[in-house]
């Protein structure tokens, strides 16, 4: 990665057409700058949005695409009652107290309002997933597009866009800021494939492009128990925007924050969605043996699979999950490239993980009761509805770092805060450009977190920007 610049000036370069001055500048074609872009069309704000690949895909294309919101139109057309006070408890139970609570109220209570305003203004068509809860809901609020893929996500908010006629410029990678002495930026300059630098001026910039996953040198330094760990998040996610705030003087929040997953598909290198689990599926080690409680979370399961003999799992499901799995298209992928292997019998089974056939046959069999124990790594806590039977299916995962989770320090309406916690005059961020809703350790993540903040704080920041710039403060 190229560092990325801070250039200070009262204004931009010569070279720069009077034309090219947009009023909201969006750096990051994700989930959290589309939506930003929309909500900035709906506000009659003009803006413009500077993504760095061909097509906008990013961490959020990665994921599952299933977005938790309380009180959405979809929600209450399935009888389900909710409310953002419920959702910003069940957050900060999960991070147990660490979740930077002025980010878990405003988000849990923006997220409803968003999902319908992109329903009712721009198309995107929601249901909310049924028959299984996520680790630390409680209540089904996980929403997800036709397509139950974080792909399909993208195409929704990349159609929106382009039928609202907002500017999205691809191929474009920012290298500076341009600020000037009152720590205001004034625009950005971006990288063309040609290598030529093309700059465009601004009255408020909003950082959407994602976290430091795939920095190796900020892993290490900001997150070091995963500095070997699998990257299984998007190239994107460079550190760029934590680079520009450091040189700025902002402050980060939370940088030992983040999403693990502990069902990562290997060799296919695929997402297996952890509703297996939740449904009565299980992990075992190369041993044959549990090593901790499914339901706590796919996130902390990331380290407890990465400690085991190899840093591998196997998850280990029957017919009546592999039948959910099959509602999912990305499971329907990964078991077309070979990731599902079906046993008849539990020798069988044994044979394909490679274990001791009597130390799996006791696992299996230990799944019908939980001990009482209390330490909530440990797999006896866990009682099972009922055991699996044969036929079985197995995948063999292991634990990735999927995208992190702290960043620059934003307030409630996402502005970039300073060293003293004063927000920059026209500097904003969100999603995984900034601090989530996780707190500051893996086991902070609720399942959705990360699309919680991408989309919600897509939302606060676009009213924020259109505020400053139709009403500047100086």
């Amino acid at each position: 990665m190229s560092t990325p610049r801070i250039c200070h000036a009262e204004h931009m370069p010569g070279t720069v057409a009077q034309d090219a001055h947009v009023p909201v500048l969006i750096v990051g074609g994700g989930a959290c700058g589309l939506t930003a872009a929309l909500m900035l069309h709906d506000a009659g704000v003009d803006c413009a949005v500077l993504e760095r690949d061909a097509t906008p895909l990013g961490s959020s294309a990665l994921s599952s695409g299933f977005i938790p919101a309380p009180g959405t139109q979809a929600q209450r057309a399935a009888g389900i009652d909710d409310s953002p006070e419920r959702f910003a408890a069940d957050i900060s139970a999960k991070a147990k107290g660490r979740a930077a609570p002025h980010l878990a109220q405003a988000y849990a209570k923006a997220i409803g309002p968003a999902m319908d305003a992109l329903e009712a203004r721009h198309g995107l068509q929601w249901q909310v997933l049924d028959g299984f809860l996520y680790p630390g809901h409680s209540v089904r609020r996980m929403h997800a597009t036709p397509e139950k893929t974080g792909v399909g996500l993208m195409g929704r908010l990349v159609n929106a866009v382009t039928a609202a006629d907002i500017p999205l410029i691809t191929e474009a990678t920012v290298r500076e800021l341009w600020v000037n002495a009152r720590q205001r930026v004034i625009g950005v300059g971006y990288e063309r494939p040609d290598g030529t630098l093309e700059h465009l001026a601004c009255d408020a910039l909003i950082l959407a492009c994602n976290g430091f996953g795939g920095n190796p040198a900020m892993v290490r330094e900001l997150l070091p128990e995963m500095r070997d760990a699998l990257f299984a998040g998007h190239t994107g996610n460079d550190g760029s925007a934590i680079a520009w705030g450091q040189a700025l003087g902002a402050r980060l929040a939370d940088p030992g924050g983040y999403q693990g997953h502990g069902s990562w598909a290997i060799p296919q290198g695929a997402l297996i969605s952890w509703a297996l689990m939740m449904e009565g599926g299980v992990q075992v080690n190369a041993l044959g043996e549990r090593f901790h409680d499914e339901t706590q979370g796919y996130s902390e399961a990331s380290v407890h699979v990465l400690a085991q003999p190899g840093g591998v799992a196997w998850n280990v499901f029957d017919a009546p999950i592999l039948a959910l799995a099959r509602t999912f298209p990305d499971f329907v992928d990964a078991e077309a490239a070979g990731a599902v292997k079906h046993c008849d019998s539990v020798q069988a089974l044994a044979a394909t993980i490679g274990c001791e056939e009597s130390k799996l046959i006791a696992t299996l069999a230990s799944m019908t009761s939980a001990s009482g124990q209390k330490d909530p790594k440990s797999a006896e806590t866990r009682l099972f509805q009922r055991p699996l039977q044969a036929p079985y299916c197995a995948v063999k995962v292991t634990g990735a770092l999927f995208h992190t989770q702290g960043g620059l320090d934003i307030d409630a309406h996402c502005r970039v805060l300073d060293a003293n916690g004063q927000p920059f005059p026209n500097l904003l961020a969100a999603g995984g450009a900034a601090r989530g809703v996780s707190g500051d350790a893996v086991w902070g993540y609720l399942s959705g977190n990360g699309l919680l903040s991408a989309v919600a704080g897509g939302f606060i920041a676009a009213h924020k920007a259109a505020e400053l710039v139709t009403h500047p403060e100086d």
